[in-house]
């Protein structure tokens, strides 16, 4: 949810080739320097935008060198004091185990819907091609085109579609003068803020800068087929949206622990789990810097150095990028991979089951169609 970014452009070099700008999206508050729109004359109702908003960080040079676009006024908010602080995670820990479950439960129904749908949608389709070879075929048809242009997509561009959209909604919207109280209110993530949750996964699709979104979505783009031929479309995201939430809670901590508030925002820590599972899995995979393709490196050991670099920025309270959100996205991916998988995911089965059953309209032991899960 922070401008989270390790800007570096790779390129998964083999049978695969992905390519990744590894930029973990969470930008801190140097966000606040950058992102906003003309300072309106003080109004007494600019208050209840000043309540949701932490202290400001240090400006950065960045923020310094990109100030020709005027921004949210943040004030100065009193952090909470530290008994208080911590009690106030509750709320985000609590929200962060149910929203996972959640995830992967929705996810268990997905794919069983979908096994049932394709044996239907297989003689559909035998049926629709029948017809079409009848049909006198139209030129220039758009929606054939498109159609076309779809089918060409391997299974995981096609599902990191909509998470791209849904993206640059939300950078459109922060284009807008009058929606950028809500935006602050429940597109950035502040544990000094009055609404904890919801922030917590909407920051995860929310950029202002559109660079910061087009290298997020780059890199989600480019490892998304390899990621979903390795988890399956509905696993991943349940894995990616989950993600997110983790990531923010994990920000949510380092905060409270070093009292460094602010608000967060970007995709960044959902990508950095996709990223460290795909190279926790495919540790041998080769990946080059983009504008060097000349120098190659392993997988794990670009790995081993996001890490090292983002456990740096939260030891040294680095400000400009959300590393603790990137550390909490990568450690995730990793044991989600080594653990998770496991635990999680292999397990579905008694809740498929139960869910077949409430389906079916068949009890144990009872009508419907005997019961057994697909």
């Amino acid at each position: 949810m922070a401008w989270r970014s390790c800007t570096v452009l790779l390129r998964l070099t083999g049978e695969d080739v992905l390519r990744s700008s590894v930029r973990g999206g969470r930008c801190p508050h140097s966000f606040q320097q950058r992102c906003g729109f003309r300072k309106a004359a003080r109004k007494p109702e600019n208050k209840k935008v000043e309540e949701e908003l932490g202290p400001p960080h240090t400006e950065s040079s960045e923020a310094t060198v990109q100030r020709r676009t005027s921004t949210p006024h943040w004030d100065h908010q009193t952090p909470p004091s530290s008994p208080r602080a911590f009690s106030r995670l509750l709320k985000p820990l609590v929200f962060t185990v149910g929203f996972t479950g959640c995830s992967f439960g929705s996810a268990a129904i997905w794919q069983y819907e979908s096994l049932k749908s394709r044996v239907q949608s297989y003689f559909d389709e035998i049926r629709a091609d029948w017809l079409e070879k009848l049909r006198p075929q139209k030129r220039g048809d758009v929606r054939k085109e498109i159609n076309q242009w779809w089918n060409s997509l391997s299974e995981g561009q096609r599902t990191v579609t909509g998470i791209i959209a849904a993206n640059v909604i939300v950078f459109c919207c922060w284009r807008i003068p009058s929606l950028q109280r809500s935006m602050i209110k429940y597109f950035t993530a502040n544990p000094a803020s009055k609404t904890l949750c919801s922030p917590m996964l909407l920051s995860t699709f929310s950029h202002f800068s559109f660079f910061h979104m087009a290298a997020n979505m780059y890199v989600l783009w480019s490892f998304s087929s390899s990621a979903v031929s390795m988890l399956g479309r509905e696993q991943f995201m349940a894995v990616y949206l989950s993600a997110g939430v983790v990531s923010s809670f994990v920000s949510y901590v380092c905060k409270m622990a070093t009292g460094r508030f602010g608000p967060s925002l970007g995709a960044s820590g959902a990508i950095m789990t996709v990223l460290a599972a795909v190279c926790t899995k495919m540790p041998e995979a080769k990946l080059a810097i983009i504008f060097l393709p000349m120098f190659t490196f392993t997988a794990g050991n670009a790995l081993k150095a996001i890490v090292a670099m983002d456990t740096a920025g939260v030891v040294l309270g680095w400000k400009f990028f959300d590393h603790a959100a990137h550390l909490g996205g990568a450690m995730f991916g990793i044991w989600y991979v080594l653990f998770g998988h496991e635990l999680i995911w292999k397990n579905r089965e008694p809740f498929v089951k139960l869910w077949h059953d409430l389906r079916t309209g068949g009890g144990p032991g009872g009508g419907g169609d005997g019961g057994g899960a697909v």
